[in-house]
């Protein structure tokens, strides 16, 4: 039994068993399509011999026997029956946030600051986060300029994270400059989208 990404991101829960029949082994077991979070239509191709199965739905599955597979919906009871522990014990998955700040200074605008309590509530959601903060700048400035900025602005997400509680250790600050606009510019174009840090958490 062999299972190909038909498309990227495609979530799938899966048992394979080896059984002997006839004097040959077999590969038995289940292949569960699951949902993504973010509502993505994704898909799977299972194959067993010269058959191959797309599972494009949520929840369609296939049962893998040794005289071919057998197509079939199943359910969260299932999913949760035969995966739930294996499922449980998966890490979170990575986010990315980005805060904005004001013009050459390492000081978040007004939006930036109301929504920080909501992105360190998102990473309390980890165990134990690993995180990389990378600030970033505008074009306006020399780039030794800019790499201080950038750099000033990550620390000081950093700072305000250690003062929430997140372990020191576990948050890398490093600084772009303007290498990596979000917005690409001419040089000593002032803009905003492009002064920002970009969290990342695991």
């Amino acid at each position: 039994m062999t299972t190909r990404w038909a498309r990227v991101g495609a979530a799938i829960a899966a048992v394979a068993l080896l059984a002997s029949f006839g004097g040959c082994a077999y590969h038995t077991g289940v292949v569960i399509l699951l949902p993504e979070k973010d509502g993505r239509d994704t898909a799977v191709e299972v194959k067993q011999g010269n058959e191959t199965y797309v599972l494009d739905k949520p929840y369609a599955a296939t049962r893998q026997w040794p005289m071919g597979a057998q197509p079939y919906r199943s359910d969260p009871k299932e999913v949760e029956a035969r995966f739930g522990a294996a499922l449980a014990a998966q890490p979170i998955r990575a986010k990315s946030f980005t805060l904005y700040f004001l013009e050459g200074q390492d000081e978040f605008t007004v939006e930036s600051k109301e929504i920080f309590e909501t992105v360190f509530a998102e990473i309390a959601k980890y165990p134990v986060p690993d995180l990389v903060v990378v600030g970033h700048t505008d074009k306006v400035g020399s780039d030794q300029f800019n790499d201080a900025l950038a750099l000033r602005r990550a620390e000081a997400v950093r700072t305000a994270l250690i003062g929430r509680g997140v372990a020191p250790g576990n948050i890398v600050a490093v600084g772009r400059g303007k290498r990596e606009p979000l917005i690409p510019t001419a040089d000593g174009v002032a803009e905003p989208r492009n002064r920002r840090v970009e969290i990342v958490v695991r």
